[in-house]
């Protein structure tokens, strides 16, 4: 289990392996003599707590907590994008193992303490490396993920999951190439440092466990 963070608008998020659901939610049930279940949520049966689970990317058509551990048993093969300023990773993901990937580097300038003309041009120049990281990395997901992510591919991926930084992905799948991906994206970013193939494969992790919001 990961450990608890805050979660916005009160309550705290946990996020649970697949492995490890069913003993939690025993505990869950055991800590509030039993709990309530309406498809997601459970509400404990000694003083109201509640615990909304939320599947994994690729589980859209889960409705209740049993359809979620039967779901578990199989889970989907997702597609994993990675991007911040100084890299990008794609891969796909079986199970928790990446069976295709491809990480790339690349160089944009940070920002500089000159001024006037100088600082102009510098901003100029970190723009258009910018510009340019996000193209090479579309590529990158083009090779990597686009034979994947159609309907009619041999074997499709469930969702795709990103992380890193946002505006960074944005930038990547705002190629039109990428546009078929587009509709698989999960809405949950993962935190990662700059992607390397180890941050690929913890992500690959990461995106499997099963989000659990808290309250109180």
């Amino acid at each position: 289990m990961r450990g608890a963070r805050p979660a916005a608008g009160g309550g705290r998020w946990v996020e649970i392996s697949p492995e490890r659901l069913r003993g939690w939610l025993d505990g869950f049930y055991g800590r509030h003599d039993g709990a309530a279940e309406d498809s997601l949520t459970l509400t404990g049966a000694s003083n109201g707590d509640t615990a909304t689970l939320h599947p994994p990317p690729g589980f859209d058509g889960v409705t209740d907590v049993d359809g979620l551990l039967t779901a578990l048993i199989r889970p989907p093969r997702i597609g994993l994008l990675l991007a911040r300023k100084g890299a990008v990773a794609a891969g796909v993901v079986d199970g928790t193992a990446v069976v295709v990937s491809k990480v790339e580097r690349h160089y944009v300038q940070g920002r500089t303490a000159a001024g006037g003309q100088s600082q102009q041009r510098y901003a100029r120049r970190r723009d258009n490396q910018a510009t340019a990281a996000a193209n090479r990395a579309a590529d990158v997901v083009a090779r990597v993920l686009l034979p994947y992510g159609t309907a009619d591919a041999e074997e499709p991926i469930g969702a795709l999951v990103c992380g890193g930084d946002r505006l960074m992905v944005d930038a990547v799948l705002a190629d039109r190439r990428l546009a078929p991906l587009l509709p698989l994206r999960h809405p949950h970013l993962l935190d990662c440092p700059e992607p390397r193939l180890a941050v690929l494969q913890d992500a690959a992790v990461a995106a499997r466990r099963v989000r659990i919001h808290l309250v109180p």
